[in-house]
């Protein structure tokens, strides 16, 4: 009896020790096939991970996988410029590492990792990690691109808290190296571990943060941008000024006003708006007239040909 006591105690003991281990990502769903989603997939499937990208109809899905090969293709050129062959090799390799679906939950019984990456909208992301927690292994985890919304409120929508996190990847994900990797007060350290060497394996220098708004680039971006909007909405300097004193004093590569303009309008006002509200005595984070007023003109940047600046 005493043997089958030790025994059985060995045994457990093996068993936590096992479940505490790191989990070695290798098999990746991306949810999401626009521009984030899509550079996810591209360098998890660039670095040898199997990779399924997911999208609600096959037109987007052929759309990002152009786009995919257009980035490789430039990746390729630049990474293989005096051996075209193996440029050939790498993009081909890669390609075959993507598959894409149209029904999430059936893509996600046998991975490890779930990267969401869809619109910024709490109550279709948390419909959408409540449906997958039901057809998800035990030990997949899950994780959110999100860049403004609470990680913690999005876990709270499954059962697996401890192996959900956030991993803010930034655009454009093929060139940009940083990856923000946000722990909730949930999020088991087995879980925290395996994103950090996740984001290694893809050639990103993690680094991490707790909960908060804006985690740690957006939490002091977005207030140095809304300032900056201020400065000129008082008069205090014209839009050109600022972008150049940034440029040419702070050293940055692009001003204030372009950089809104890059990021989207749209996008910059939905944060503000979202982080205003919760916490609205913030003085960071008062809103702005004159990006109101842009937004609902429809003039959103880059993207729209006009937003602060216009464009050919």
């Amino acid at each position: 009896m005493a043997f089958v006591t030790r025994h059985f105690i060995r045994s457990m003991a093996s068993s936590s020790t096992a479940s505490a281990k790191k989990i070695v990502v290798k098999h990746v769903t991306v949810i999401g096939g626009g521009l984030m989603g899509s550079g996810i997939a591209q360098v998890a499937a660039a670095t040898g991970h199997t990779v399924v990208l997911v999208d609600q109809t096959e037109n987007i899905l052929a759309k990002s996988k152009k786009g995919i090969e257009e980035s490789l293709r430039r990746v390729a050129k630049k990474k293989f410029a005096e051996d075209l062959k193996a440029g050939d090799e790498f993009m081909a390799k890669t390609l075959s590492n993507i598959s894409t679906s149209t029904d999430a939950a059936s893509v996600v019984h046998s991975v490890d990792l779930v990267v969401e990456a869809i619109v910024e909208k709490l109550e279709v992301k948390n419909e959408l990690f409540k449906r997958l927690d039901k057809f998800a292994a035990e030990h997949t985890i899950f994780a959110s691109n999100t860049s403004s919304l609470q990680i913690t409120s999005l876990a709270n929508a499954t059962t697996r808290q401890d192996r959900f996190a956030g991993l803010h990847f930034f655009n454009p994900v093929p060139i940009m190296k940083l990856v923000e990797v946000i722990k909730t007060p949930m999020t088991s350290q087995k879980t925290f571990e395996s994103l950090m060497d996740f984001s290694k394996t893809l050639g990103k220098q993690p680094i991490s943060c707790k909960d908060t708004p804006g985690f740690i680039v957006n939490h002091l971006l977005l207030p140095y941008l809304m300032e900056a909007i201020r400065l000129y909405e008082r008069g205090h300097a014209s839009k050109e000024d600022i972008d150049t004193g940034m440029k040419l004093g702070a050293g940055y590569p692009m001003g204030p006003f372009e950089l809104l303009d890059f990021v989207g309008l749209d996008t910059v006002k939905f944060i503000i708006n979202e982080w205003h509200e919760m916490d609205p005595q913030n003085p960071s984070f008062q809103l702005s007239e004159s990006l109101n007023k842009l937004v609902a003109e429809n003039k959103l940047g880059r993207k729209t040909g006009e937003g602060f600046y216009k464009y050919k």
